[in-house]
């Protein structure tokens, strides 16, 4: 199994945790997700997946719940 954590921004409630989490679940081969809420900045999502996972479904998965993934170097 592999994990990743990524940063999303938007975020400010239980909420926002519950659909970035049902969104994130629905990719296939996610096992786990783990997301952390932090008020006042980026929220971050603990991802364990057990077959590869492009960035673009990641981010789509991420928009469809209505938040914006924040890559290194934006």
């Amino acid at each position: 199994m592999t994990t990743t954590t990524i940063n999303i921004t938007g975020m400010t409630c239980s909420h926002c945790v519950s659909a970035v989490t049902n969104e994130l679940s629905d990719l296939p081969g996610v096992e786990t997700v783990d997301v952390d809420l932090v008020n006042g900045g980026n929220s971050t999502a603990t991802i364990s997946f057990s077959v590869p996972l492009d960035v673009a479904s990641i981010d789509e998965a991420v928009a469809e719940a209505g938040y914006t993934v924040v890559h290194d170097g934006a």
